[in-house]
């Protein structure tokens, strides 16, 4: 099972654009805190839509909970300073696809303990895409290669 997981968000709407996708593909969601907003249900209700109910949502208040508490795998850090492109890069099942604040990416201690750093190929012009569609992109070639997609009703 791919998951994602999500550093310390900044923006609410993101967060929500993400348990959104999670919901649908069946993904579980991982929060590293704090976030950089106030996380309540009515906020991420809002955010997320109806699909609040739908997600498997597991928070961690701390970098440090994180890396003690987290599901096993490997940790993909998504990053525009990463070696290896997205579509050349062998996905595993259990891998945990890490995203960065939308503000400041992750510190290098984070990018440390990434077994991998990935990027998404851009125009050299551009500077970086929206976390959630970074997400989106990433967990649908991860999800093709692992064979992961949910199985659609007959």
């Amino acid at each position: 099972m791919i998951r994602l997981a999500l550093y310390q968000p900044d923006i609410p709407q993101n967060t929500g654009a993400i348990m959104r996708l999670s919901a649908c593909l069946g993904v579980e969601l991982h929060v590293v805190g704090p976030a950089g907003f106030v996380w309540d249900e009515k906020r991420m209700r809002r955010a997320g839509m109806d699909y609040r109910d739908l997600a498997a949502v597991t928070r961690y208040p701390s970098w440090e909970t994180f890396l003690r508490d987290r599901p096993p795998g490997r940790l993909l850090l998504l990053t525009t300073q990463g070696s290896e492109p997205h579509h050349t890069f062998a996905f595993e099942p259990g891998d945990v696809l890490l995203l960065g604040r939308e503000s400041a990416g992750v510190p290098l201690d984070v990018h440390q303990r990434a077994d991998a750093r990935i990027r998404i190929p851009m125009m050299p012009e551009a500077r970086s895409l929206n976390v959630a569609l970074s997400a989106a992109i990433v967990l649908g070639e991860a999800l093709r290669q692992t064979q992961s997609f949910p199985k659609e009703a007959e």
